[in-house]
């Protein structure tokens, strides 16, 4: 039965991705986004039918291993748009690189604005970098890795569904801006929204979110405690 219920889950979470990835192409709404509807998609499934988390882990387990096999694939794009890159390696390392800090900053004033205690605020701080490396950079400094790891999931889905729309109002058009916006803020959801948009754009986006974890995790230790003084 449980290997009937494995198999099941990851056809319907292939299922529901697809079939929202195909909305999101065609109508084009940030209201759409894949990852979001299909996820409520799969929450309303459990609920419907009483299933668990428990029931749904081991689907879960094996997509998340393929996280690491997709995250190598965006090389791909990125070979292809290696002349983008090399044409403007400086302003994508300054762009990251001051992104990655005002994201940090903005979240830490907010949090402290709102006196949120000093354990939630290391939690928050590396929050728009990758899970695996925004939990060590939480561990290391004193925060809570579960609270990082929410905070993070957070981040992407919002940044993911925002994101291209605000960009969209500043009326930013270079794939390779917004590839970046949404890599250095959104991580691995803002990829592969910004992937949906254009191979260019999703190639950004994967430089944006490595440099912005390395870059992350090399200051954090020495960032974050200025706003908690």
């Amino acid at each position: 039965m449980s290997q009937v219920l494995f198999i099941v889950f990851v056809l319907l979470t292939l299922g529901a991705y697809l079939a929202t990835r195909w909305l999101f192409l065609t109508y084009r709404s940030p209201l759409l986004n894949p990852v979001f509807l299909s996820t409520v998609a799969l929450i309303a499934l459990l609920q419907a039918t009483g299933l668990t988390l428990e029931d749904y882990r081991p689907a879960k387990d094996f997509m998340t291993f393929l996280l690491g096999p997709a995250t190598v694939a965006l090389a791909l794009p990125l070979y292809h748009n290696r002349q983008v890159l090399t044409r403007h390696a400086l302003p994508v390392l300054s762009g990251v690189v001051a992104g990655s800090l005002t994201t940090m900053a903005a979240a830490l004033v907010v949090g402290r604005v709102l006196q949120l205690d000093r354990g939630v605020l290391l939690s928050l701080g590396p929050k728009s970098v990758t899970v695996p490396i925004a939990v060590e950079i939480s561990r290391l400094n004193g925060g809570e890795a579960s609270l990082t790891a929410a905070f993070v999931v957070a981040t992407g889905m919002i940044g993911s569904i925002a994101g291209p729309a605000l960009l969209t109002l500043c009326r930013v058009q270079s794939p390779v801006a917004r590839g970046l916006a949404l890599g250095t803020v959104s991580h691995g959801q803002g990829t592969a929204v910004a992937l949906l948009e254009s191979e260019t754009a999703g190639a950004m986006g994967g430089v944006a979110m490595a440099i912005a974890a390395v870059f992350t995790a090399l200051v954090a230790p020495y960032y974050l405690p200025l706003f908690l003084q």
